[in-house]
């Protein structure tokens, strides 16, 4: 980049954070483009699921969460980001403009960048711990900084939560096409992408447990059960007040904010959108979990159990298929 801006390493450092971002079946559905002054984040529609994710609005989820993932990791090495979302109306997959600025990186820079490579889809079964408040409160304080709401699904919205996740978890079950992609995108081992047989546990039969997607060839044992006794799982749904691409880039910003948070306490996590992907479940969300407000994402948080195994990092595409220079619109000869 330009004279007084971040050099080549330290653009490709901050890209690589964000490539770290979680996404819908790790499709990884972004592309960043370097100009003179700017980092420009773009979604690849080439990698939206078409039976998953039909509207898209998993894939700007995921590219929102690139997005906090490269502005933390530049903050972190010491840039400022000033983001103008959605910059090309003529563009629909220009999802934003990031000019930078010398910065001094705060404690909360440091410690979420930190996290981003601890982080992990965890889809196991958690302990019986319960989650402390004052955790699920700082969740909701970052997120609400992005603009978004967040609140734990407790009481009668938390059943009726259980019960659209059951109820999409069904439909899908009985979906060929839908389950067709799925299992093209799980059960993998050697593929820069998908969902890997390594990160995926075997179905969780304790009573009561939410249904997980049925990835392809599971391989990750649960842990043992040994107290015999519910886990504590919290279930928290970040939400907006409207539902255009705006509302929900700025949701994939809040999901990362919150999952980070949730990294550096220690906590275990896994995002769920499965209820969210067909819109009569999403609209009983929308009811009666969110007061009315469109619900983005849930966020499945808990503590690991002691005698759980790390969790290998879930592959990447190499750096150089997803980050390119900006191709400059040519000038007109005068």
């Amino acid at each position: 980049m330009e004279r007084g801006l971040p050099d080549e390493y330290t653009v490709h450092a901050a890209v690589e954070l964000a490539v770290r971002a979680p996404s819908v079946h790790n499709t990884q559905p972004w592309l960043f483009r370097v100009g003179g002054r700017t980092v420009h984040l773009y979604a690849d529609p080439e990698r939206r699921l078409a039976e998953t994710d039909p509207r898209g609005r998993d894939l700007i989820l995921s590219c929102g969460a690139a997005l906090h993932h490269l502005r933390i990791g530049f903050a972190a090495l010491g840039w400022r980001t000033e983001v103008h979302r959605l910059p090309n109306p003529d563009d629909e997959n220009h999802l934003a403009a990031v000019e930078l600025h010398r910065h001094e990186p705060t404690q909360e820079d440091i410690t979420l960048a930190a996290a981003i490579p601890r982080r992990r889809t965890d889809r196991r079964r958690h302990s019986s711990w319960p989650v402390p408040e004052g955790d699920v409160e700082l969740m909701a304080q970052r997120a609400a900084a992005e603009g978004i709401i967040l609140r734990a699904a407790e009481g009668q919205a938390r059943y009726h939560l259980a019960r659209a996740i059951r109820e999409a978890a069904g439909r899908h079950a009985h979906d060929p096409a839908y389950q067709v992609e799925l299992a093209a995108w799980s059960g993998r081992d050697a593929a820069p992408d998908g969902v890997p047989s390594a990160n995926v546990p075997a179905p969780d039969t304790t009573p009561g447990a939410l249904p997980d997607r049925p990835f392809a060839d599971p391989r990750l044992p649960q842990p043992p059960d040994t107290a015999g006794e519910d886990d504590e799982t919290v279930l928290l749904v970040l939400a907006t007040t409207s539902d255009d691409r705006m509302s929900q880039l700025r949701a994939g910003e809040a999901t990362s904010a919150a999952l980070l948070t949730a990294t550096a306490l220690g906590l275990a996590s896994c995002p769920l959108t499965e209820a969210l992907e067909i819109q009569d479940t999403r609209e009983e969300v929308r009811e009666k979990v969110t007061d009315g407000n469109f619900p983005q994402m849930v966020l499945r948080i808990g503590w690991a159990p002691v005698n759980a195994d790390p969790l290998p990092a879930t592959p990447r595409r190499d750096l150089a298929e997803v980050l390119a220079p900006l191709q400059e619109p040519a000038h007109p000869q005068r």
